[in-house]
């Protein structure tokens, strides 16, 4: 069986914790990491939470680049003469470039370090954003968007490797903090907006720019995290060691590409079409908005919950079909009485999108090593992504096609399904290092 080593900085005997002999790879609480591989030595409570800190930082800022084009898209075409196809370019590269961009995430943590690579994408992110709102054409435009979106990529797979990294005997609370901040950054860039911009005069550049403020802030904690870690721990190796794992050969890798591929396709669905299903059923534009709102928002404290509930579980396979029962049951809600009970479908719908957080979850707990989760996370998300490119783009079709909801809503209650079923098989305590 692969294992990852790393060496330590001092001769200080390994915490009994962390010990192989002394705990089963599938205890309930984490996966312990393979023999010297427990929490860095260099790592005193303090350094550890503020780098906790600059993880939730970093993770408000991974979607307001996303979350607050939509609502100034048209403002956006008109001042850039936009065609249409490039605005479909525009929708759909976020998840090109988190999928091929997340690729290469665990070759940069190799050369630079983890905490280093979620460093420069935070400074990615930062200067994206900030130029991009004096972009003149719209391949500039698309240009710098792609450059913030590349800075996203990495941190979404990385964030992972540091949680197992630095955070082993806190898989489950810590990853919650980073998805609850994920949520909250996502439900805050959607819901302010276009009031901001408003606020702000009216032009659409400074909205869309003022969001590099926050990411400006979060590279800033970065850089003092990072020049933290190098003089506290001078002797002990920036990136991990490489480990030959084939991820290709293990079907639990497989399972979790497809779930999080199928979770992503079920979000961006949501996040695109509800306030559409919502006005078609004679919502108002601003209602459907909020709806919206309240659909990202409510999973901003159960995305802190749920990890921390499912990192203390063997098998994570009831979670995984709680949340697709919401799922249906909210597809169905918004088919046949889509205005009967707004607030409740869209929560339900919030409820099924907290699969993404359960996935990041069962990433760190389906290997041994950060070298390992590195690879699972790449593989999962650079696969996953790819998988959800379609999907909306097919409810798009089907929605033209009927000019109704009830095609694209069974198509997406299909999806669940599969979603559940691949769910279930991922969510088995296995590691990765036993497949391949």
């Amino acid at each position: 069986m692969p294992a990852a080593e790393t060496t330590t900085p001092t001769p200080t005997p390994t915490p009994p914790t962390a010990h192989p002999s002394t705990h089963s790879a599938t205890q309930s609480t984490a996966p312990l990491a393979a023999p010297r591989t427990a929490p860095p030595a260099f790592s005193p409570s303090r350094a550890r939470w503020l780098l906790a800190l600059a993880i939730a930082l970093a993770a408000f800022n991974l979607r307001p680049a996303v979350a607050a084009l939509g609502p100034m898209l048209g403002q956006i075409r008109g001042t850039l003469h936009m065609s249409p196809a490039v605005a479909g370019i525009l929708t759909a590269l976020p998840s090109l470039c988190f999928a091929l961009v997340g690729l290469l995430a665990p070759t940069l943590a190799r050369r630079i370090g983890p905490a280093a690579t979620v460093c420069a994408g935070m400074g990615a992110i930062t200067l994206g954003l900030a130029a991009r709102a004096f972009a003149p054409t719209s391949a500039v435009f698309l240009l710098l968007s792609a450059l913030a979106l590349a800075g996203i990529a990495v941190s979404n797979v990385l964030m992972p490797v540091l949680v197992k990294r630095y955070f082993p005997d806190r898989v489950g609370p810590i990853t919650g903090l980073y998805s609850m901040s994920l949520a909250l950054g996502t439900s805050a860039a959607a819901a302010v907006a276009v009031p901001l911009t408003n606020a702000l005069g009216g032009s659409w550049r400074v909205g869309l720019g003022v969001w590099s403020l926050t990411a400006a802030v979060a590279l800033a904690l970065w850089l003092a995290q990072l020049a933290l870690l190098r003089r506290t721990d001078p002797g002990t190796p920036v990136a991990p060691v490489r480990v030959k794992l084939r991820i290709t050969r293990s079907r639990t890798a497989w399972a979790l590409a497809a779930f999080f591929g199928l979770q992503a396709t079920a979000a961006y669905a949501t996040m695109g079409w509800l306030p559409q299903i919502f006005q078609d059923a004679g919502l108002s534009a601003t209602r459907s908005g909020v709806l919206l709102a309240v659909t990202m928002a409510v999973g901003a404290p159960l995305a802190f919950l749920i990890p921390a509930f499912a990192a203390r579980r063997p098998d994570q396979g009831g979670i995984v079909i709680a949340l697709a029962v919401c799922g249906l049951a909210a597809y169905a809600g918004l088919a046949f009485a889509p205005a009967a009970a707004p607030w409740v479908w869209a929560i339900l719908a919030g409820f099924a999108n907290c699969a993404f957080p359960l996935t990041l979850t069962m990433i760190g707990l389906r290997s041994r090593s950060s070298e390992g989760v590195a690879r699972l996370s790449a593989f999962t998300q650079g696969v996953g992504y790819l998988i959800s490119v379609p999907g909306p783009i097919l409810i798009g079709v089907l929605y033209q096609r009927e000019h109704g909801w009830y095609g694209p809503l069974a198509f997406l209650a299909v999806l669940m399904t599969v979603q559940a079923f691949v769910g279930r098989r991922a969510a088995r305590p296995r590691q990765i290092e036993d497949e391949v």
